[in-house]
């Protein structure tokens, strides 16, 4: 097993501080959040994006990929049935595509609950076909550049669209593309009402593109109430070993604690 960090944690601080941190605690990877490297990923130079990927890879570090897609610019919806704003989307998407690429990624992780929900008075099978056609119109890029969607399922409290694992199975059957699959994230599977080791049994190994781990009380794993024990062992049950991605929405007392804290309770599973 593989594991990484978010960067986001860590604020403003150099990539070169992230990595120092990350690799000394015995992190694998950096996810990286575009909206820390720049407002929009069309703002990140051809230079910039050679600096941190050799930033990150000159420590020794592997580039996962890219998450908190939409979280900038502003006036962006997947769902929309604005076609303008919509199409708006699908091109930056396929920014972010090439972004995700030059820094060496290989997953984008596609949550973004505020510009996926439905707009006033849509249905749900309206914004159903506005996101589906949406990833349709971008997979073979990811294809092209190796690069793998995630789609990620995320609590009622976060959305309206796309809430269960099932749900965004459901998408990604239909879709039927090898370059879209799902994500799963601890805190949100928390809120389906079912143990989270059942969720992750119901999808096979080879469905899964991405794994975040956390808790629902937004720090990471092990500094709340869920135990990872029957995660670990439903993990381990359907053969995933490629990466779990720290991702916290609290950063006190400070991200290197965090850190320190999350990676010593997942090696308590996998040494």
């Amino acid at each position: 097993m593989k594991f990484a960090l978010c960067n986001e944690m860590f604020e403003n601080r150099p990539m070169a501080e992230v990595c120092s941190t990350a690799k000394r605690l015995g992190y694998h990877g950096i996810e990286i959040a575009p909206f820390t490297l720049a407002a929009s990923a069309t703002e990140v130079s051809t230079g910039r994006r050679k600096e941190v990927r050799r930033t990150i890879e000159g420590s020794g570090l592997e580039v996962v990929g890219l998450h908190w897609l939409f979280a900038g610019p502003p006036g962006l919806h997947i769902t929309t049935t604005n076609d303008l704003i919509w199409g708006r989307t699908r091109d930056y998407l396929s920014c972010l595509l090439d972004l995700c690429a030059d820094l060496g990624g290989k997953v984008l992780v596609l949550g973004s609950p505020k510009q996926r929900s439905l707009v006033d008075g849509q249905t749900k099978e309206g914004a159903w076909k506005r996101a589906v056609d949406l990833l349709s119109a971008v997979l073979e890029k990811a294809a092209d550049l190796g690069a793998t969607i995630c789609l990620e399922p995320l609590s009622p409290v976060e959305t309206d669209f796309i809430n269960t694992a099932a749900e965004g199975m459901r998408m990604v059957r239909e879709i039927n593309h090898p370059n879209l699959k799902i994500h799963l994230d601890v805190k949100a599977m928390c809120s389906e009402g079912i143990p989270v080791a059942d969720i992750i049994r119901s999808v096979r190994a080879e469905d899964i593109g991405h794994f975040h781990v956390n808790d629902p009380n937004l720090y990471g794993p092990g500094m709340g109430n869920v135990d990872y024990g029957p995660i670990a062992e439903a993990i381990n049950d359907i053969g995933w070993d490629k990466w779990l991605s720290v991702e916290v929405f609290k950063y006190d007392p400070d991200p290197e604690t965090i850190a320190k804290k999350s990676i010593e309770y997942l090696r308590s599973f996998w040494p």
